[in-house]
């Protein structure tokens, strides 16, 4: 693991927006294409807002979502409405991008979503992760009853969880699709994150599922942090 403090959050989003950069052209260096997934939530809107102005071959990129709630795509809790409003312009507009909720249909069926994701599965290169006051990361949420499965499942792909503490269903990355992409970065910014960060130091535990991806995946995480 790598930790990268900074002293504002203005600050955190340049430096990640530097960093992801440069993963993603190290990426379609060596494929000739690179697959970024993010995160969703009001926390990445600035780090959104800088990386679409980086000088990414943009066109050998194709950007999608490590989670998304089952709602239209239109909907003003639609993690893909952010990110087309915010990410998918200025150089980043020649970008290709997969929604997880394509239609209002998959919204009210969001296992029909996954079958359609799972069906053209591509396994993300660069992973942008966020982390709740309760250690989910994506839609891996301690009380979700399908945590288990997201967990242990072999093959990277999707899945619809129903955590108790968040509305709606969500479609979300399993554990094995996290630690199956080259780079992975963790951002979070508060004394609050903070605290559930160290805790997730300690050592690895499905009650916080980030701790899971701190502590596994193969080349270690870059963690960003104001």
């Amino acid at each position: 693991m790598r930790r990268f403090e900074h002293t504002s959050e203005t600050d955190l989003a340049e430096a990640l927006a530097i960093s992801v950069a440069h993963a993603l052209e190290l990426a379609i260096g060596v494929n000739g294409w690179a697959v970024l997934a993010v995160s969703g939530g009001r926390s990445p809107v600035a780090f959104f807002e800088r990386l679409c102005h980086r000088t990414i071959r943009w066109e050998a990129v194709t950007v999608t979502l490590v989670d998304e709630r089952a709602v239209p795509p239109d909907h003003e809790d639609s993690n893909g409405a952010l990110v087309r409003r915010y990410l998918l312009r200025e150089a980043a507009a020649r970008a290709a991008f997969v929604p997880l909720v394509a239609s209002d249909a998959e919204a009210a069926d969001p296992a029909s979503a996954v079958a359609r994701l799972d069906a053209a599965w591509r396994q993300p290169d660069v992973v942008v992760l966020g982390m709740g006051d309760d250690g989910h990361t994506a839609s891996l949420f301690p009380d979700a009853p399908e945590l288990e499965h997201a967990l242990s499942d072999p093959r990277p792909g999707y899945l619809v969880t129903h955590p108790r503490a968040a509305p709606h269903a969500r479609i979300t990355l399993n554990l094995a699709a996290l630690l199956a992409a080259e780079r992975v970065f963790l951002s979070f910014a508060g004394p609050a994150k903070t605290a559930v960060f160290a805790r997730a130091c300690q050592g690895p535990t499905p009650a916080l599922p980030i701790s899971l991806v701190m502590s596994r995946h193969r080349h270690g995480t870059d963690v960003f942090s104001a």
